[in-house]
């Protein structure tokens, strides 16, 4: 199978540098539409879809293979050889940021930099770690997934997204959960919500960008701030944003951070 149809590969844009932009649990590639614009002018952009997400290819998904985040961590790579000629501009929310990051540890030569929106190596309190969720919260969550996974995803989608006076965009974030295979989804939410990469974080060579929202229930501020402090080139940028997606619900302010991040550093 070959990697674009695997995992929906789109290339767009006109620059000789390239910016991957890789998406968070239950999204797809679409969830970049507010920043690709501001981009593709300038940059080759490359769109893609994890396995067992979006428009990927479903059949690729093996459930051993992504029995941890270095199975998606392999993709990107292979993504980053098929579709770059050079160092990318790596983009990942959430759970893409883990994985980013990962692959970064593996191939620091495929990296330029890393912007990495509401990343979280770790999101089980631990002794001074505070993740933000204790293990009982997890065990819960994840149970809830396992147990009524569409009501979950009505419930969680508007606290996710955060802002009240954006409905329409918790709305968008629901129906992308709810077209996610639930099988998939319930593996891939304990690989997670489970996972524990915070040994990776000091390890992590290129320069990291960490966009971190002021208001975000699912990657607190005190996750930034770790990684900040254990990260061997690091910058953060607190978004004055309510929500987990602030590529969605403040797309101008994510873009301003991530110019300022671009220009300080390779202008």
């Amino acid at each position: 199978m070959s990697v674009q149809r695997r995992n929906n590969v789109k290339v767009m844009g006109k620059g000789t540098e390239t910016i991957v932009f890789a998406h968070g649990f239950g999204c797809d590639q679409n969830m970049w539409k507010y920043l690709v614009p501001s981009y593709e002018d300038r940059y080759k952009i490359v769109l893609f879809d994890l396995v067992g997400s979006g428009k990927s290819d479903l059949s690729a998904y093996d459930f051993d293979k992504y029995a941890s985040l270095q199975g998606f961590a392999n993709d990107l790579i292979e993504i980053i050889e098929e579709f770059s000629d050079g160092p990318v501009i790596f983009v990942g929310h959430s759970v893409s940021a883990t994985i980013g990051m990962l692959a970064s540890v593996d191939h620091p030569d495929k990296f330029k930099c890393q912007i990495m929106v509401g990343p979280s190596p770790s999101y089980i309190n631990d002794g001074d770690y505070i993740g933000g969720f204790s293990q009982a919260d997890i065990d819960e969550l994840c149970n809830m997934i396992d147990s009524n996974y569409l009501g979950w995803a009505s419930n969680m989608a508007p606290a996710i997204m955060g802002p009240p006076d954006q409905p329409e965009l918790a709305e968008e974030l629901e129906n992308s959960f709810c077209r996610t295979d639930p099988a998939i989804a319930k593996h891939f939410a304990r690989v997670t919500f489970l996972s524990d990469h915070r040994d990776a974080v000091a390890k992590s060579q290129p320069p990291a960008l960490i966009l971190q929202c002021s208001d975000d229930f699912i990657a607190p501020r005190t996750v930034g701030e770790y990684m900040l402090q254990n990260m061997p080139d690091a910058k953060m940028v607190i978004i004055e944003n309510v929500g987990h997606c602030p590529h969605l619900s403040a797309p101008h302010a994510s873009i301003d951070a991530i110019d300022e991040f671009l220009n300080e550093r390779f202008m």
